[in-house]
């Protein structure tokens, strides 16, 4: 069963966070380098979980992570690593942990050198999934292939987020994904 399905499969009313996500960010492309940054260390820390838990604690990450502001979580010392690790808000995953100082601090290195994240994002675009995951892997901890699918896809460089029949499909692909740009009109 595709995600939209499932969602769209929903009761009305429903307090699932799925819903929500669903059709107001999943897809839908993200122009801030601390929001982006927030979405890559939120899908790290959903591997091996469940992303409706992930959507539960996304309030509890954005806090324990400072807003997801890059130059903050860049600068973390083993303090913070360690208030991390005790906060029962967030995942407490050492290499999990550490992957998303490090992947600030890299993010820093690329806004240095491109502008932005997004910059960087947007200089690399198009690329296959599987050229996506390389170019990850040389840059960022804790990324595969399915982290860097969906981190890619939920912020609109991939398609895929929506299928073509979701009420959503529509105002996703009106908000000029990136892919949409690669695709006929």
């Amino acid at each position: 069963m595709s995600y939209c399905a499932f969602v769209n499969g929903l009761p009305p009313g429903t307090d699932d966070p799925n819903k929500a996500y669903h059709d107001h960010a999943y897809g839908f492309p993200i122009t801030d380098d601390n929001a982006l940054f927030g979405r890559l260390l939120l899908e790290i820390n959903q591997a091996g979980l469940s992303w409706t838990l992930m959507l539960k604690k996304q309030a509890a990450f954005e806090a324990a992570y400072d807003s997801f502001d890059i130059a903050r979580v860049a600068a973390y010392t083993e303090a913070e690593r360690q208030r991390l690790l005790q906060d029962a808000g967030v995942v407490r995953n050492r290499l999990k942990v550490n992957a998303a100082i490090h992947n600030a601090q890299q993010i820093r290195a690329l806004q240095a050198s491109h502008g932005s994240f997004k910059s960087w994002l947007d200089a690399h675009h198009p690329l296959s999934k599987d050229e996506w995951v390389k170019l990850f892997k040389r840059h960022f901890k804790f990324v595969g292939g399915e982290i860097v699918n969906e981190f890619l896809m939920s912020t609109g460089y991939l398609p895929g987020a929506h299928q073509p029949d979701c009420p959503v499909y529509a105002r996703v692909r009106a908000a000029r994904p990136r892919w949409a740009d690669d695709t006929p009109k």
